[in-house]
């Protein structure tokens, strides 16, 4: 192993923000191509696979995680008609391929990413049928940078009918009746927009079959927020247009309707239904000629109300009826209507989460009277809950838990039952997993839960005393970590370690109030949650402060970063993968300021104070016994710039009193892959060195 690390130059740069001073001693890292940066990266790689050539672990951990990624998986269908539309990935395959069939269509595939692209860098980042299911439209992005180029095809022959049109990314569309023409979201063109701001800019426009899409008509989006992300959708008769605007990831939503009358389609008179209000609402056209609302406006744990458009006072908010009210001891997710001739009344299918466990529920659609609850297999997590378009009685969705590769299930409101629809392909040997959910208090007296993952031997009493552990958390942007098959969680358990998974304020886990419960001032909550997390294990025998490891990735991995820097004693190591570091100048890079209403703004005064307080990178002091930590980045991020990582890489370094030997600082970066989908054989090469690497620092013996 090499005697030290490399040499990383310190330089006197520092800005003066608010009157405040902020030194940047490695601003010059920023910038990946200059020569004194890819000195310092050819160093660091070198650095990181002789120490990760000797993590005796990772052949065990790839062999075994790609034995249990050989589940494959299988979403569940989108109808239309008689035909079917799903994506399902068989064992060996590195991506998941687009299917579809019907009855008098053999199961056939439509779009595979490997076909077009063998190295397996292209990925299937959305697709979307016509409403009679004879066009879909499809995006692929390359090298991880789901910078996405939307295609059109025809399902019968699989020809291309238009595109590909660029700048879609994160952007949906809503196919009018006939398919010969959709709403979509597209950014402007590069050279239409200050230098720096290529990322944003969206509209919303018409497109029509063969159309050049810049001569596309504008229906939304001028003099509106530039980091807004737009979603449209048309109702199955052709009537109604919805359009919902979000600024970035900001929590609140604005809403527009208009009626489409013949020959108005690009010129649509917008109504507003929702705007300037500090709440999500999110729209759905009902077959019934409502529109259903799933909306935390005035139920921070999510309600369901209809409105109809013709009646006199819409849009105004008295001219929503309440469907269903908010529980407040769960978290309203999804809905799906079943409103068929042949049941006696519509129904009404709610998925929630209870303390981030999910349930599905079925209620009376005119009274939202319960009137049963589904059984599921376990105590996990559901998805993709969907109905036919034109209504029935039937409604699908996926189940998966820790230990439970993704099947789908099939509900029959008819006879009452639910059943599987389709399992993963693949036939996988499962070890056995206990798991617990666990309560424990935060630093404010603040109940938090974790899901604790074990050997089923293991809390049966043989396997004895505090083990190797690794705690998970993520605690921002709403997002709800709930079970779901893992093969990292499995291998890792499998060997011998524990696995904890904390529910922290930032969260979805208990609805909107426990997101903003650690955003913006609160952030500090989130890390607090994790700390306590961390200590409950340790109390409770289950691991100690030299067996433990933290684990985050984007947000979480700016968990991780606060965690090491904050609280460097209590943990061996942390794996920190694609994190936000520079909090500073998190808003200059990636798709950083879409994150402003979640983290605050340098640009305020008393934002860049909540900023700088818990900054990791503005925070490491010369002296202390860090952890060890490996940052794991990928070159084709373009959310999360890897700058973040190399910046407090070389500030922990120099800083580290900890030898090399024993807890290194280690930089792994990836080429060719980005933040998000991935190949399978590349996720198999990436867990198996972070889990050799906690292993290593841990004293998993596997």
């Amino acid at each position: 192993m090499h005697s030290s690390y490399p040499d990383a130059q310190r330089q006197d740069v520092a800005d003066v923000l608010h009157g405040q001073p902020v030194p940047d001693p490695y601003r010059w890292l920023e910038d990946p191509d200059s020569p004194q940066t890819s000195a310092w990266l050819s160093a660091q790689d070198e650095l990181y696979q002789e120490y990760a050539r000797a993590l005796p672990a990772r052949g065990r951990f790839a062999a075994r995680l790609t034995e249990l990624l050989r589940a494959g998986e299988v979403s569940p269908p989108v109808w239309r008609g008689e035909r079917q539309f799903f994506t399902r990935r068989e064992p060996g395959e590195e991506h998941a391929v687009l299917c579809t069939a019907a009855p008098a269509d053999p199961e056939r595939a439509l779009v595979d990413p490997m076909a077009a692209d063998p190295t397996g860098a292209t990925t299937l980042d959305y697709w979307h049928p016509s409403m009679d299911g004879s066009l879909l439209a499809y995006q692929f992005s390359e090298g991880g940078t789901e910078e996405a180029v939307l295609r059109i095809i025809d399902t019968a022959s699989g020809q291309l009918v238009d595109g590909p049109i660029d700048r879609t990314r994160y952007s949906n569309l809503a196919w009018l009746p006939g398919g010969r023409s959709f709403y979509y979201g597209r950014r402007l063109a590069p050279a239409a927009v200050p230098a720096g701001e290529e990322p944003f800019h969206r509209r919303v426009y018409l497109h029509r079959l063969g159309a050049d899409p810049d001569d596309d008509a504008l229906i939304l989006g001028e003099g509106l927020e530039k980091t807004n992300y737009y979603h449209v959708q048309v109702s199955r008769d052709g009537r109604w247009l919805l359009i919902t605007a979000s600024a970035g990831t900001a929590p609140r939503t604005d809403v527009w309707v208009a009626e489409l009358s013949a020959g108005r389609e690009a010129s649509p008179r917008l109504r507003v239904l929702q705007q300037g209000v500090d709440a999500n609402t999110w729209p759905r056209p009902g077959r019934d000629g409502r529109i259903y609302l799933l909306t935390d406006r005035g139920a921070a744990r999510g309600r369901i109300a209809a409105a109809d458009p013709v009646h006199p006072a819409f849009p105004a908010l008295e001219s929503w009826q309440e469907v269903l009210a908010e529980d407040p001891g769960s978290v309203l997710t999804d809905f799906a209507v079943l409103d068929g001739a042949e049941l006696s009344e519509p129904l009404l299918i709610a998925s929630r989460t209870r303390h981030a466990i999910a349930e599905i529920t079925v209620h009376a659609l005119a009274t939202g009277a319960r009137t049963a609850e589904l059984s599921l297999p376990g105590l996990g997590s559901v998805g993709g809950l969907s109905e036919r378009p034109e209504g029935g009685h039937e409604a699908w969705f996926a189940y998966t838990d820790h230990a439970a590769p993704v099947r789908v299930l099939r509900f029959d409101a008819l006879a009452g039952v639910t059943r599987t629809w389709q399992r993963s392909p693949g036939t996988v040997d499962v070890p056995q997993v206990a798991a617990e959910q666990v309560a424990y208090r935060s630093a404010d007296g603040t109940t938090v839960r974790m899901l604790v993952l074990s050997s089923a031997r293991a809390r049966s009493g043989t396997g004895g005393g505090p083990a190797p552990a690794i705690l998970y958390g993520y605690g921002g942007f709403n997002v709800s970590l709930t079970p779901a098959y893992s093969a990292s969680i499995l291998a890792w358990v499998e060997a011998g370690g524990v696995y904890a998974i904390a529910g922290l304020r930032g969260g979805s886990e208990e609805g909107e109030e426990w997101h903003r419960a650690g955003m913006r001032a609160h952030k500090q909550h989130v890390f607090d949650d994790f700390y306590a997390a961390a200590e409950k294990l340790i109390a409770d025998g289950r691991t100690t402060r030299d067996q433990l490891t933290v684990w985050g990735g984007s947000n979480g991995g700016l968990l991780v970063g606060a965690a090491v820097t904050q609280r460097p004693d209590l943990m061996a190591a942390a794996v920190c993968s694609a994190p936000l570091l520079d909090m500073i100048r998190y808003e200059l890079s990636g798709l950083g300021e879409t994150w402003n209403d979640e983290y605050g703004t340098v640009a305020s005064a008393e934002e860049f104070g909540w900023l700088l307080a818990y900054s990791p990178y503005h925070h490491v002091r010369d002296g202390v016994r860090y952890p060890a930590v490996l940052f794991t980045v990928f070159d084709g991020d373009t959310r999360v710039d890897p700058l973040h990582a190399r910046k407090l890489c070389a500030a922990l370094q120099h800083a580290t009193t900890s030898p090399l030997a024993e807890r290194p600082v280690l930089l792994r970066r990836e080429s060719n892959v980005g933040h998000g989908a991935r190949a399978v054989s590349r996720t198999v090469a990436l867990s198996a060195e972070e889990l050799a690497f906690a292993a290593r620092q841990t004293g998993l013996a596997c």
